[in-house]
C-alpha cells in the first residue's frame, strides 16, 4: 500500500490520494528465501510498525517531540489535572524500556510539564502537564487523528476490529 501525502505549511500532512499496491514482505525486503508464516508475521509487524512510526515522527518533528515524549504528554493529559508519579508514567508507556526520568527532564526543559516532590512521600516525584503541553497536544490531536485514519483507509471497520483482536491475541501468547 502506498500513500501519497501533500505537505501544506511545513508540517501538515493531508491524505490526498492512495494507490493500492500490495507487496509481500518478501518483496519489500527483497528476500528470495522461503519463509514460514510465523517469521513473515513478525517481519510484517516490525516493518509496518516502522512505516507507521516514520510517518508519525514526521508529524511531530516540528514540535521538537519524540514519540516517547508525546506518549508521556498523552499519559499526563489522561490524568485530568492530577499529577502522576514516575512509576505510573512508566507502566503506561507503550515502549516499556523508555527512560522515563530522561523523558520528563526533556519535557521540563520545553516547559510542557512540571515536576515536584510529593508532599506525602518525599521519595516520590509528581509530574503534571502544563497548559503549554496541553496546547501542543490540542494542536496535534487533529493531525494525529488524520494520520491514524490514513493508515486505516483501505480497511473496513470489521477488518479493523478483526485486526485488533488478532494482534491482541498474538501479543498475549507471550504473557
Amino acid at each position: 500500500m502506498t500513500f501519497v501525502y501533500t505537505t501544506i505549511k511545513s508540517s501538515t500532512f493531508v491524505y490526498t490520494n492512495y494507490t493500492l499496491t500490495t507487496m509481500t514482505i518478501e518483496e519489500v525486503i527483497k528476500s528470495t528465501v522461503k519463509m514460514d508464516n510465523a517469521k513473515k508475521v513478525i517481519l510484517n509487524i516490525m516493518y509496518t510498525q516502522n512505516v507507521i512510526q516514520d510517518h508519525f515522527n514526521e508529524l511531530i518533528k516540528p514540535y521538537d517531540l519524540s514519540g516517547e515524549q508525546y506518549n508521556v504528554l498523552r499519559i499526563l493529559r489522561g490524568q485530568k489535572g492530577n499529577p502522576a508519579n514516575m512509576c505510573v508514567i512508566q507502566e503506561r508507556m507503550l515502549a516499556k524500556t523508555s527512560n522515563t526520568t530522561r523523558l520528563v527532564d526533556k519535557l521540563l526543559l520545553k516547559e510542557f510539564v512540571t515536576r515536584n516532590v510529593c508532599p506525602d512521600n518525599r521519595r516520590k516525584i509528581e509530574v503534571l502537564i502544563t497548559q503549554k503541553g496541553l496546547d501542543v497536544l490540542k494542536e496535534l490531536d487533529p493531525k494525529v487523528d488524520a494520520h491514524e485514519r490514513a493508515f486505516a483507509e483501505n480497511i473496513s471497520p470489521e477488518e479493523l476490529e478483526l485486526l485488533n483482536k488478532l494482534l491482541e491475541k498474538y501479543r498475549t501468547q507471550q504473557n
